[in-house]
């Protein structure tokens, strides 16, 4: 921090998961039905905190925004589930890859 800059970071909620972001920041988040470029605004902003000062909410900060925008859609790495029972001739083999959509911050709005 040069020169009295204030970073300001908030806390948001996302597909039930809770993301600590900064502006400028680049993040993956459950996949979101918005197209690549798309503007997306998160209102389910659960923390605000500019240097000294955090606003917290109960449960959200009122007024606050996080303004992102789409970067890309993709999928992350297979995940492998294997089932066994032992002595029981049962064997169970399966995958998983999820969906995420990658965003970047652009802005955060902080509320009153």
């Amino acid at each position: 921090m040069q020169g009295g800059e204030q970073i300001v970071y908030a806390v948001i909620r996302s597909g039930g998961k809770q993301y600590r972001v900064q502006s400028g920041e680049q993040l993956r988040v459950e996949a979101l039905e918005q197209p690549v470029g798309a503007a997306v605004s998160f209102e389910e902003v659960l923390l605000v905190g500019d240097g000294d000062g955090v606003k917290v909410g109960a449960p959200f900060v009122s007024g606050a925004k996080v303004k992102a925008t789409v970067l890309a859609h993709g999928r992350g790495d297979k995940v492998r589930i294997f089932k066994l029972r032992r002595r029981k001739h049962y064997q169970k083999s399966q995958g998983h890859r999820q969906s995420y959509t990658e965003l970047r911050i652009d802005d955060i709005v902080q509320g009153g």
